[in-house]
C-alpha cells in the first residue's frame, strides 16, 4: 500500500487501521498482523482504552517506528492546561513510543475554551510529542476557527463519512484551509456490506461491496480511510483497494445514497451543532 494523503506538511497513508470498540487481546493481535500486510496507518485514543495492545502489537510486528504513521486522541476530560500534556506523556508510556505521528481533540468541549485546547495542543507539538496536530468532530466553523487559533498546521478532521452520510460542507471547509478529512465509521454501522448498488458496483470490479466504500473514500481528493476488523481475513480485503478505480459515474452513483437522516454517530453531551447535509 504505498497511496499517501499530503496535507498541510504531512504525507498520511491513505488508508488506516481504526481500533474503536476492539479489546486489548484483538488490538494487539490486529496491529501486529495488519502491519504485516502492510497497514504503516494505525489510529486509536484515549478513551478507547487500548493504547498500551496497540503498542503491544506495534513492539511485536517488529515494523521500524519512523515507517508507522501512529494517530491517537486526547479525551474532552484532559483538554484544561495542567491535564492536557501528562494525558499525552500517559499515552506515550502505554503506546511505547516517544511521539505520535498525528494528535487530535477528540470531541469538541464547550466548557474549555477553544483558544485554551489549541494552545495545549501547539505546546505538546512544539514540545515534540505529536509530529502532526489535528482535529476530531468538528463542525464546519469550529473548523475555521481552530484553524485561525492555531500557529502549527492543522492537518485533518477526523468524522464520520459513509455512502449514507454527505460531508460535503466539511470537505469543502477542509480544501479550503488546505486540510484533510479522515473518515470513521465507512461500514456505516454494517449496512455497507448488505448496500444493493455497492454489490452490484463491486461485481463489475470483482470486489465487495466493502471494498468499493472504501475505493470511493480514498478516492476522493484529500479523504484517508480508516477499516476496522478483528479478522486478518477481512483486513487482507480492505487494503485491496488500490489496484483499481471507480467510474465518474459510479462515483456520483454512490454520493447519491446519502440521506438527511444518514448520521450514525451523534452522542449526547459531545456531538456539536452539525452541518446540514448538503
Amino acid at each position: 500500500m504505498d497511496n499517501f494523503v499530503t496535507a498541510r506538511g504531512a504525507r498520511i497513508p491513505a488508508l488506516g487501521f481504526g481500533t474503536f470498540r476492539i479489546d486489548e487481546a484483538n488490538t494487539a493481535r490486529m496491529v501486529k498482523d495488519v502491519l504485516g500486510l502492510g497497514y504503516r496507518h494505525i489510529d486509536t485514543a484515549q478513551i478507547y482504552g487500548n493504547e498500551a495492545a496497540v503498542g503491544a502489537g506495534l513492539a511485536a510486528a517488529g515494523v521500524p517506528r519512523q515507517d508507522v504513521f501512529l494517530t491517537t486522541k486526547v479525551w474532552v476530560e484532559t483538554y484544561r492546561t495542567g491535564r492536557f500534556r501528562p494525558s499525552v506523556e500517559e499515552s506515550l508510556k502505554r503506546l511505547g513510543s516517544d511521539h505520535v505521528d498525528l494528535l487530535l481533540l477528540h470531541w469538541p468541549n464547550q466548557a474549555v475554551p477553544l483558544e485554551e485546547q489549541i494552545e495545549n495542543l501547539n505546546a505538546v507539538h512544539k514540545a515534540g510529542l505529536a509530529r502532526h496536530i489535528g482535529i476530531s468532530n468538528f463542525n464546519t466553523a469550529m473548523m475555521e476557527e481552530a484553524a485561525r487559533l492555531s500557529p502549527a498546521p492543522l492537518v485533518t478532521n477526523q468524522v464520520e463519512y459513509h455512502p449514507y452520510l454527505s460531508q460535503q460542507p466539511v470537505l469543502a471547509a477542509a480544501r479550503e484551509l488546505g486540510m484533510s478529512v479522515t473518515a470513521y465509521y465507512g461500514m456505516a454501522d454494517g449496512k455497507v456490506p448488505a448496500d444493493g448498488l455497492l454489490a452490484d458496483i463491486g461485481a463489475r470490479h470483482g470486489k465487495s461491496a466493502a471494498q468499493i466504500a472504501l475505493r470511493w473514500l480514498v478516492q476522493q481528493p484529500g479523504v484517508i480511510a480508516l477499516s476496522k476488523t478483528v479478522s486478518v481475513a477481512r483486513a487482507a480485503e480492505n487494503a485491496a483497494i488500490f489496484d483499481f478505480s471507480l467510474t465518474e459515474a459510479e462515483m456520483t452513483a454512490i454520493h447519491a445514497l446519502a440521506r438527511q437522516d444518514g448520521r450514525l454517530v451523534s452522542p449526547d453531551g459531545l456531538a456539536p451543532e452539525w452541518d446540514a447535509a448538503a
